[in-house]
């Protein structure tokens, strides 16, 4: 419970930050006539919409395991993360048009002091929510967390060089703000990909990082009884791993002994942060 209603604060402040830069972003984006922040006002409705998801996901993600859902609902969020990065790449290519018309029609933005106010209390609003985000993230371990810190960070470098581009048609260059529009767009386009590749191979049932699994096989070492481990696997279980594998002890050992090794290991495995379950098969050699 504590881990969604630590991921629900996130999304609310996230939703609050977002609808406050949206509405502002778009009047002045549209008054100022700056394709540059048009496509960060685009970007901000995508953030509004990444947090509802969020919200959603994590709600259903924190329900305990049932009948019908022995091992809980916690691919959920991977499901929510899933909608996240198709939006996000359908926002980037309607962006992309429109700062590609944008760049061989450039003009002169109209209230360009306006947009550089709007610039920085962007900036200071996402960079501030990044660091919150950041901090629950690295609480509850959740991919909705970790692509909502991400983007509030791409919002912040996505925003800067829309300043540089406001600064620049100041300067009387007007092009860059089309360039920066395309920028962005591309930057959301990438964002959005990676986080449907890493929502994706886990809804495949992709296996367990490397890293975790030598940790895990560097624990089975310290057994001296344990002369073989094989058929390791794994598959995601939410943000988290059941894992399988087989030892091979000494077959003149007893059958009481053999499992109060399996059993002492079990428990050691699952006390790793990443392992839901671990289940221990044990063979004789």
């Amino acid at each position: 419970m504590d881990r969604y209603s630590d991921m629900n604060k996130a999304n609310i402040a996230g939703v609050l930050g977002n609808v406050f830069l949206l509405i502002i972003k778009f009047i002045i984006g549209f008054l100022s006539r700056s394709q540059a922040m048009i496509a960060d006002a685009a970007n901000s409705a995508g953030d509004i919409f990444a947090s509802l998801m969020s919200t959603i996901g994590s709600k259903i993600s924190s329900a305990p395991e049932d009948e019908t859902h022995n091992f809980g609902h916690g691919k959920a969020e991977y499901i929510f993360s899933l909608f996240i990065g198709l939006v996000m790449i359908i926002i980037a290519v309607k962006l992309v048009y429109d700062s590609v018309i944008s760049l061989f029609n450039p003009s002169e933005v109209s209230f360009p002091y306006l947009l550089i106010l709007v610039c920085v209390i962007t900036i200071v609003t996402k960079f501030s929510l990044y660091l919150y985000t950041k901090i629950i993230y690295k609480k509850t371990n959740s991919i909705l967390m970790n692509a909502l810190q991400k983007d509030h960070r791409n919002d912040s470098i996505v925003t800067s060089f829309t300043l540089i581009s406001v600064i620049l048609n100041i300067l009387g260059i007007y092009w860059f703000d089309g360039v920066v529009g395309i920028g962005i767009s591309i930057l959301i386009c990438i964002s959005g990909i990676k986080i449907f590749i890493e929502s994706y191979n886990v809804l495949m049932d992709a296996s367990i990082d490397n890293k975790t699994k030598e940790e895990i096989l560097e624990i089975t070492k310290k057994y001296k009884d344990i002369k073989k481990v094989d058929h390791f696997s794994s598959t995601p279980v939410g943000y988290k791993y059941l894992i399988s594998l087989s030892i091979y002890i000494d077959g003149n050992m007893s059958t009481y002994d053999s499992h109060a090794i399996a059993d002492k290991l079990e428990k050691e495995l699952n006390a790793l942060e990443p392992i839901y379950l671990a289940i221990i098969h044990v063979n004789p050699i």
